[in-house]
């Protein structure tokens, strides 16, 4: 069974960066394609950056596409966001999320569809102020 552990929110003013962490237990993170999503209250969760199982490719949501940067270490089992430049627009839980198949011979590019994960972490709170 996947586990996914996330850190590093906290409070930030707009301006300023965070890194969020995620760590994988239980499975081999190395053939898993993941994801960070986020997600107002009241609202749907969606996709801020996904990466495939070997880092190379990397897909970002406009929302964050040059502020951004979804990377992994696949000796560390550990994913990771780098978010600079945030805005209060960006306050929001994140969200990691493994893909539902661990097969790199066949998932081999990020997944864009939030179906394609199966497992997801608890959560870490970020908040932007102005």
């Amino acid at each position: 069974q996947v586990h996914l552990v996330e850190s590093g929110g906290g409070w930030v003013q707009a301006g300023g960066s965070l890194r969020l962490s995620c760590v994988m237990f239980g499975r081999t993170f190395s053939t898993y394609a993941m994801g960070w999503f986020r997600q107002v209250q009241g609202k749907d969760r969606e996709l801020v950056a996904a990466i495939n199982w070997s880092g190379v490719k990397t897909y970002y949501a406009d929302s964050v596409l040059g502020r951004s940067t979804i990377s992994r270490d696949n000796t560390k089992n550990t994913l990771y966001l780098q978010m600079n430049t945030l805005k209060p627009e960006d306050t929001a839980t994140y969200f990691c999320a493994a893909a539902r198949r661990a097969d790199p011979t066949v998932v081999t590019g990020p997944l864009t569809d939030r179906a394609d994960y199966g497992s997801w972490g608890q959560g870490t709170q970020v908040t932007v102020s102005s």
